[in-house]
């Protein structure tokens, strides 16, 4: 359970640090959800690439 809590946590972290980082760069800043979504998947697709 920890561990959800955990990607949540670094998941909303990632999603500030994107965001602000877009907005230092005049890029278009992307929506919270999107960057939380592409991150998790991310994350995921890594801890099923460690199970095989």
């Amino acid at each position: 359970m920890e561990g959800i809590l955990a990607l949540g946590v670094t998941a909303l972290l990632c999603a500030f640090c994107v965001r602000w980082a877009a907005a230092k760069l005049r890029l278009t800043v992307p929506t919270r959800t999107a960057v939380i979504v592409v991150f998790v998947l991310a994350v995921l697709a890594l801890y099923g690439r460690t199970l095989r």
